[in-house]
């Protein structure tokens, strides 16, 4: 049983808009469902959707066990830019959802990664996310890595503390950066009022810097190198957003009109660079930029 007492910054606001702004990973549909089985309750009385709960009143909420899901193999494409018997480094395209979820139960990274690389894939993030040793958004593609087994697996980690493990990608950002350079250093934590979203908090959020160059200009637009030197969820758009230049098609932190040609922000995982977890040597990667992000930048130069 979860219990909410009401403030008063949303006054007014539905029943099921609420819960869905106030219960982490709750949909709105999710959340309609609840009340419609009766699962929330005010004052001992069931609410309904339309219901707008007053300011201190007590919400006592029935949320479902979740349901198991089975991560099973299969058999899809994997473009693998580096292997051997410690790690696995894919070119993850635009779509592919990095690991199963609700709402994407199969179909993802892992289901593939499963296939591909047998039982050889580390444990450390769970059954659901095996191997994972960081992500990247569905609609982001580039280089991901992954551990077949716990030690690499918490060497990685390990660089990905110190900052050691480089990840740069290449963006398009909307409208003119003045500076060729210039580094972003914001705390990000979840946002207040939807919690599908990440936002600038100096008060809660995590350390997050972000190291960009302008690789050129375009009337309108910017294409930019970002370096992380942290990786929070949603960082380069966040980061970008809230100096004026979000990315271009990213339709949460940005303009909500889609870019023709864009299934989501440009944004693109280009560069890799990490010590091998059992040579100790350097290892760096590059995957070129895909069709899609190429053509958007013959479109701009145009």
């Amino acid at each position: 049983m979860t219990v909410l007492t009401l403030t008063a910054d949303r006054e007014g606001e539905r029943a099921d808009a609420l819960l869905a702004r106030l219960v982490p990973d709750l949909t709105r549909s999710a959340a309609q469902k609840l009340l419609e089985r009766g699962d929330v309750t005010g004052n001992g009385k069931p609410v309904r959707k339309n219901d707008r709960p007053a300011p201190g009143q007590t919400l006592e909420v029935r949320l479902p066990d979740p349901e198991p899901i089975n991560v099973l193999p299969q058999n899809l494409p994997l473009d693998v830019v580096y292997e051997d018997r410690d790690i696995i480094v894919v070119n993850k395209p635009v779509g592919l959802v990095v690991h199963p979820a609700p709402g994407h139960p199969d179909g993802t990274l892992v289901n593939a990664l499963l296939y591909h690389c047998g039982s050889s894939l580390s444990g450390i993030n769970g059954v659901l996310r095996p191997g994972i040793v960081h992500r990247i958004d569905r609609d982001t593609s580039g280089l991901i890595i992954a551990a077949k087994n716990d030690r690499a697996h918490l060497a990685l980690a390990a660089q990905l503390q110190d900052h050691s493990l480089a990840r740069t990608y290449e963006a398009v950002a909307v409208g003119k950066l003045r500076e060729d350079t210039g580094t972003v250093n914001a705390p990000i934590g979840r946002h207040p009022l939807d919690r599908k979203k990440m936002a600038i908090d100096p008060k809660n959020g995590r350390q997050a810097i972000t190291h960009w160059s302008v690789l050129a200009r375009y009337p309108g637009c910017t294409h930019v190198e970002c370096r992380l030197e942290t990786g929070r969820t949603h960082q380069i758009r966040v980061h970008l957003a809230s100096i004026g230049h979000p990315l271009l098609g990213d339709m949460v932190y940005g303009a909500k009109k889609p870019v023709p040609g864009l299934a989501g922000q440009c944004l693109h995982a280009r560069r890799l660079r990490f010590v091998h977890p059992s040579t100790g040597e350097l290892v760096e990667l590059e995957c070129p930029l895909p069709d899609w992000f190429r053509e958007i930048l013959r479109k701009l130069d145009r």
